[in-house]
């Protein structure tokens, strides 16, 4: 009986996961076809697999603005869903977002801080000024909130969510002061990036993202059986042997990894990380060998859908990504409590 029992959860979180996956790769391979811009796939294909160099512009624009685009947005959604989801859970918060960690809006100030001062010019590998700045924003509210979330008795969970509440807090008002003191020809450019965005040329950007993105969402997928347990509470899962000291210790650095990384890139994107894990759990119910494939894929979908709706929805200009997802994000999530209640 219990083999059998087994078996049907087996074949259900196959069946689950593949119906996520099945849709993440018809929209990856439509998405770069779709905006202001036509691009005829058979010239596309065509001319990458046979004229070499010598490619057309259709081509040239998918391989170069649309298809590291795409990828980026499905890196980034996929992301900021799964960390939203381990959150939920590690903080025992239904209403926890990336954004909680307090990071975001650390890296948004380096950001901003390093706009604003446009005679430093630091580069290192894939990483341009911005993205070094905004690295080191985040690092620096990561060690400040491990700091004082830390005890003997291991990391208060209550601690580190005041912290990272109370920095994010003190970090919107940081923004503003660098804004008051830059010259007004900087402004521009901190709106644009603190709307979020996808905008990348070529693939360099993207590697950037890697180092970040496989420990940290790697680890992530390693604490799947040790969510299932700490999601009926804390006592009932060291009951059952799991180190809960340890799962939360391992979810929030590898959380605050994946953070740092995607901040760093797109800046700040909110209600992706809150909405996509509660859609998931509704869909598939609470199991999280499930629930986190399922919320990265359906993260990623869900941004690639947003990043589509921005680059079409006033062509040929376009959108921040950032705004639409909290146009579609934010009465999206009142429907889910209302229907809840």
């Amino acid at each position: 009986m219990i083999k059998t029992n087994r078996l049907l959860t087996r074949r259900n979180c196959i069946v689950s996961i593949s119906l996520y996956l099945v849709s993440a790769v018809l929209v990856l391979i439509a998405a770069p076809f779709i905006g202001s811009e036509p691009i005829r796939p058979g010239v596309v294909f065509r001319d990458i697999i046979g004229n070499g160099s010598n490619r057309s512009t259709e081509a040239m624009i998918f391989v170069y603005q649309r298809a590291p685009r795409v990828l980026l947005g499905f890196l980034v959604g996929g992301s900021l869903a799964l960390v939203g989801g381990v959150l939920q859970v590690i903080l025992r918060n239904p209403l926890a977002a990336p954004a909680t960690l307090g990071l975001t809006g650390a890296g948004s100030v380096g950001a901003v801080l390093a706009i604003s001062i446009p005679t430093l010019s630091i580069s290192w590998g894939p990483f341009s000024t911005v993205q070094l700045f905004a690295l080191l924003g985040s690092a620096l509210a990561l060690g400040a909130i491990y700091l004082m979330a830390r005890s003997p008795q291991g990391v208060s969970m209550n601690t580190l969510l005041l912290a990272g509440v109370m920095i994010g807090i003190i970090c919107g008002a940081v923004i503003p002061l660098i804004r008051f003191l830059a010259h007004p020809n900087y402004l521009v450019a901190m709106d644009r990036w603190m709307m979020g965005g996808l905008d990348v040329i070529g693939f360099r950007e993207l590697a950037g993202l890697f180092p970040f993105l496989l420990p940290g969402v790697g680890l992530l997928f390693m604490q799947m059986s040790a969510l299932n347990h700490l999601s009926l509470g804390e006592e009932i899962a060291m009951g059952q042997g799991v180190n809960v000291a340890a799962v939360q210790r391992v979810s929030f650095i590898a959380g605050s990894l994946s953070v740092a990384g995607v901040v760093s890139i797109a800046g700040p994107i909110f209600f992706v990380g809150l909405i996509v894990p509660h859609c998931v759990r509704r869909i598939s119910g609470f199991d999280h060998r499930i629930v986190l494939p399922g919320t990265f894929l359906a993260g990623g979908t869900f941004l690639v859908f947003c990043d589509i709706f921005a680059r079409t929805l006033i062509a040929p200009t376009e959108m921040p990504v950032g705004i639409i997802t909290a146009i579609l994000g934010g009465p999206f999530f009142i429907y889910l409590l209302i229907k809840k209640k």
